[in-house]
């Protein structure tokens, strides 16, 4: 008999928003910042991904309260900062600027703000902190010599 590893992967989420026009703006502002594009789109939903995929998707519902969390990996640090700005001139209000959070991780850099329907949108990255300018000069003369 084979053993089986478990595998998880998210295929998608579907976020529901009283307010659909409106978020659809704020979403494609502030996930364009990080390369998320709108690939799908209906009357009262659409999808966003990159390339052809579908991971985010908003759907009107009139009922609709807000309050979720929902975080987004990006590889570089300065994709957090991107995201939090774009999502700010989007209409988000700031919840966390972006920064490293040591009570997450030691790499843990993220930045939150909560979108027009009150949900509380991260974008993180785990790497590591690049060396600072100074260091990478020293450590070049170093091997120079």
């Amino acid at each position: 008999m084979m053993k089986r590893t478990p595998i998880v992967v998210l295929d998608h989420i579907s976020v529901n928003v009283r307010r659909f026009k409106r978020a659809r703006e704020f979403y494609r502002a502030a996930l364009g910042a990080i390369g998320m594009k709108i690939n799908l789109e209906f009357a009262s939903s659409l999808g966003l991904g990159s390339k052809k995929e579908k991971i985010f998707w908003l759907v009107r519902d009139l009922g609709a309260s807000g309050g979720g969390h929902y975080a987004f990996r990006v590889r570089h640090r300065e994709e957090v900062n991107a995201f939090h700005a774009a999502a700010l001139a989007a209409g988000g209000i700031d919840n966390g600027k972006p920064g490293p959070r040591p009570d997450y991780g030691s790499s843990y850099y993220a930045a939150f703000v909560k979108d027009p329907e009150d949900n509380n949108i991260e974008v993180v990255c785990y790497a590591a902190k690049p060396p600072s300018r100074t260091r990478a000069r020293k450590k070049r003369r170093s091997r120079s010599r």
